[in-house]
């Protein structure tokens, strides 16, 4: 078994793990599409206030490639359609059944396996298409273009991530048919990128018909974006898909049993959890009622996602599409005199700023405080110590806010997706935002070269 072990990055020890049980959300409850989940594309409304769906049913296309559908993720009628400024589609909200009730795309597994042609239409019309997406932009890929590889990691190193492993068992099956059919849709081959320190691998090992890699390391080890930097490297002009491993099951259950299911099991984490645990539920759902937390919401700050990349979301908000977490931490929304005098006990840092580095071991309860403001840009080493990239990161920042394409080019944007400068952001003595400065630079990119 060869390993790959990745050096640079930053394990948060921050409490809220959740234990390993699965407990299943009831139905009936409310679940939103939410079209700012999908970058890069212009959205359709095809349905109205009022309309009943089914799972699977189409609520969604693009704009500029009406093929590409999103589809509802449960049955039951649209109760509300919410719009922002300029009348941007922000949400479609769906009431759903006491039961969920599928679409039936596909009659039962012929003889005969599916062609390519015949799978890429069937993720097509089933909404299943956008759970795969590509690097370089993180966009949901043109089915007319072939990826060089498709990779999958199969674990999140991200702080008080799902554990993949556990949630997939009993659905090998699904992954298989799964990475059966990636296979056809790919020139090259279905990589995937497993923890070399796991407890537990089996879903993963007993799969066939791909190529593994181990890794080693703190965050981001897990972060497709790293396993493909140091195993195959992205070029201009190559294109490379990845799914989540929960996805899989989604796409393995629309070939298997011909139905657009999209159940997810959601890790509930965070220090403000009163019982942080999996949930069984549907893809968008309300997390208003799911779960109790220890505070009153005012003084919270809830996260479609981890602390690092996910999105907040307001306590009566919804799971993004993309999303396999759900994280509560106390707001920062508070000032300290002389903080940066305090012994520190109780926070965290990467540097020896507080005593605590001096510590044992142990978890924190992060807040949401910058403990400081914007200030200058300067060279201080920090990101390169969790940046796991053969990149110069405050270079290619630098180049993105200069919009200079061809120095970013040179400094290898396509490789990068804004979820690998998360650790940046973290470390920052700037408190400057990398993460939407790298979107917005490969964004200009994407558009430049449409």
């Amino acid at each position: 078994m060869r390993v790959i072990k990745i050096k640079k990055g930053l394990d948060i020890p921050l409490k809220g793990e959740p234990a390993k049980k699965i407990e299943t959300a009831g139905l009936p409850a409310v679940f939103a599409v939410k079209p700012p989940d999908f970058i890069g594309v212009q959205h359709k409304l095809l349905v109205k206030v009022g309309d009943r769906v089914m799972a699977g049913t189409a609520v969604l296309h693009s704009k500029t490639n009406e093929s590409i559908v999103i589809s509802s993720p449960v049955s039951g009628e649209v109760v509300d359609i919410v719009r922002g400024d300029k009348r941007a589609l922000l949400e479609v909200r769906v009431k759903s059944d006491n039961t969920v009730d599928f679409i039936k795309f596909n009659d039962a597994p012929s003889a005969n396996p599916l062609t390519n042609e015949q799978i890429i239409d069937l993720l097509l019309k089933s909404g299943a298409w956008a759970h795969i997406r590509q690097r370089p932009y993180d966009v949901i890929p043109n089915p007319k273009v072939q990826p060089r590889d498709i990779y999958i990691s199969t674990f999140d190193s991200a702080p008080l991530a799902p554990d993949y492993g556990f949630i997939l068992k009993g659905k090998e099956n699904y992954v298989q048919a799964a990475v059966d059919a990636l296979v056809k849709l790919t020139t090259g081959k279905v990589i995937l990128g497993l923890n070399a320190k796991a407890s537990d691998n089996g879903v993963f090992e007993a799969l066939n018909n791909v190529e593994r890699y181990y890794f080693e390391g703190p965050h981001p080890a897990g972060n497709v974006g790293v396993q493909i930097h140091h195993t195959k490297p992205i070029n201009k002009g190559e294109v490379v898909w990845y799914v989540n491993p929960q996805d899989l099951v989604t796409i393995g259950r629309l070939l298997v049993d011909g139905v657009y299911d999209a159940s997810r099991i959601i890790a509930i984490t965070g220090p403000e959890v009163e019982n942080p645990l999996y949930i069984k539920t549907y893809l968008g759902v309300s997390i208003d009622g799911l779960f109790k937390v220890n505070r009153p919401v005012e003084q919270l700050r809830f996260i479609s996602g981890n602390v690092l990349t996910g999105d907040r979301i307001e306590p009566n908000g919804f799971l993004g599409f993309y999303h396999h977490q759900l994280s509560v931490i106390p707001e920062g929304n508070y000032y300290e005199f002389f903080g940066w005098a305090a012994p520190g006990a109780k926070k965290f840092s990467n540097s020896r700023t507080f005593i605590s580095k001096l510590l044992a071991k142990v978890n924190f309860k992060l807040d949401t405080n910058y403990h400081g403001a914007e200030r200058a840009y300067v060279m201080s080493g920090e990101y390169e110590k969790v940046f796991p990239f053969d990149i110069y990161p405050v270079s290619l920042i630098k180049a993105i806010m200069t919009n200079d394409i061809d120095r970013m080019e040179e400094l290898g944007i396509y490789e990068v997706s804004s979820e690998d400068f998360a650790l940046c952001d973290f470390v920052c003595t700037s408190k400057i935002e990398t993460q939407q400065i790298v979107r917005n630079g490969l964004e200009m990119l994407r558009i430049e070269m449409s």
